[in-house]
This record gives C-alpha cells, sequence and structure tokens, in this order.
C-alpha cells in the first residue's frame, strides 16, 4: 500500500462501530488514535535533509523501499512519515508499506533479536536483491529504550520517554544512519582500484 492507503487505514480503524482484532481491544485503538495524530503532525511539521536528499537524487540506480508498519505501533508513527518522504523524493526509489500482522508476514525474514520489531526498512536493488535494512528504530532511541528496561522503569514512561525523543531529535538520526548506508553501497557498488 501507499501512504495514503495507509493513512485510509487508520481512518477505517477508528471510524469502525466493531474494529477488527487488535483493535477491538481499547489499548490498540488508543495507540492507533495517538498514533494517527502523531503522523499527521509529522507530515505538516517535518524538515529533510538536503545532503540526504541529494544522496538520494544521486542515486545511479533504481531501490525499492519496503516499510513494515503497523498502526499501532508508536515507533512507525514517528518514522513511516519520513521514510516514506525520503523515498518520494528520488524518481529512481519506488517504495510500499507491509503490515507487520497481515500477509505475506515479510517480517518473519527479518527479525531483530528475534522479534518481530518494527518498524524495518528494507531497500531492494532493481533485481529485487537486498541491499540492506535499517529498524526498528535510531540508534539514540534504542538506547533509551534498552537503558529504560534495564533500569526497571514501566511501560508507560518508557513510550513517554520514546516520545520526546523523536519529537526533540525530529528525524536527524533517521537521516545521519540512512546516509551512511547508502554512502557504503555507493562504497560497495564501486569496482575496485586495479593494483
Amino acid at each position: 500500500m501507499n501512504y495514503s492507503e495507509y493513512k485510509n487505514l487508520f481512518e477505517s480503524i477508528l471510524n469502525s462501530k466493531d474494529p477488527m482484532p487488535p483493535y477491538d481491544a481499547a489499548d490498540y485503538l488508543n495507540y492507533t488514535r495517538l498514533n494517527f495524530s502523531r503522523l499527521k503532525r509529522w507530515d505538516k511539521t517535518l524538515q529533510l535533509d538536503q545532503e540526504l536528499v541529494n544522496q538520494l537524487k544521486g542515486l545511479e540506480s533504481k531501490q525499492h523501499w519496503i516499510i513494515i508498519c503497523e498502526p499501532w505501533c508508536g515507533d512507525a508513527a514517528h518514522v513511516v512519515p519520513f521514510l516514506v518522504r525520503l523515498a518520494e523524493e528520488s524518481e529512481l526509489v519506488s517504495y510500499e508499506l507491509q503490515l507487520r500482522d497481515s500477509h505475506p508476514y515479510l517480517i518473519e525474514n527479518y527479525l531483530t533479536n528475534g522479534g518481530k520489531s518494527i518498524p524495518k526498512l528494507i531497500v531492494r536493488d532493481e533485481e529485487g536483491k537486498d541491499i540492506f535494512t535499517w529498524g526498528p528504530r535510531p540508534d539514540g532511541a534504542q538506547k533509551l529504550m534498552t537503558d529504560l528496561k534495564s533500569a526497571g522503569v514501566d511501560f508507560e514512561t518508557i513510550k513517554m520517554e520514546l516520545q520526546n525523543w523523536y519529537n526533540r531529535d525530529k528525524g536527524q538520526e533517521i537521516f545521519r544512519e540512512l546516509k551512511e548506508l547508502i554512502s557504503r553501497v555507493k562504497v560497495e557498488d564501486q569496482p575496485s582500484a586495479l593494483l
């Protein structure tokens, strides 16, 4: 699905009188409502990193980005708008959003420490081969989450701290990490210098 279809999915879940599982549970419905407002806020306020935009515009071959996400996922609400906008910056990048918990269950092939953590970005070349993967969250957010869990902090506090981290960071770590990954791909594509 594309980004517009993804946002329509949020609306259909939130407007349903009898939401499908897991949205029939109050917590999931509330997460989805909150995440939809986060998506809309990032759509209005996010600013792209020009150096990364230039990297994407300078690609020499096509890439296909698969973004695995779910409306209930807080990290996805903070990451997906950035990834979609970046993909739209290059004529050589196409993208699709896939739901983690629906067919074809692509996440099964991209586990993080054995778990189905999302969002997950899979970048493929024009032959469908994986170039790199990224996710489920920027390193700084992951470190915060790991530190808070190790300290025995409750889940509600962790969610608030992550929210504050994303709001302060404004996508800068996503940009930095993707610039590095894209740079590595360009270096690997260069033929080795003759000795």
